[in-house]
């Protein structure tokens, strides 16, 4: 019997963050799954026009901006806002010391 470790799932945190936010505004109701699937297929394939998918980052940054253009088109998450906290989690990072905690300004 081997005690390696399965490699994980997710390459990234917020692949997995992503990944369950999307479940779960599925399972409330938001949208439908058929509808997510047919999105995200388009987002792939436009994203696949210019360069080979790695299953990674690529796709979950895919992934984030199909939950992305459905949250907008549903009224739920406004475009400007959520570039607007975008870039204040951006600079929030970027303005941080390595090792501590980010925050944003309030």
């Amino acid at each position: 019997m081997s005690d390696a470790r399965p490699d994980p799932v997710f390459e990234e945190p917020w692949h997995a963050q992503v990944f369950a936010l999307t479940v779960h505004l599925n399972e409330t109701g938001l949208f439908a799954w058929p509808d997510w699937a047919a999105r995200f297929g388009a987002t792939l394939a436009r994203h696949g026009l210019s360069k080979e998918l790695n299953g990674g980052s690529d796709y979950f940054a895919a992934w984030l901006e199909t939950l992305e253009g459905l949250l907008a088109d549903r009224d739920v998450a406004d475009p400007t806002t959520v570039e607007t906290l975008r870039a204040a989690w951006e600079e929030a990072y970027l303005s941080t010391p390595h090792g501590q905690p980010v925050h944003l300004e309030s």
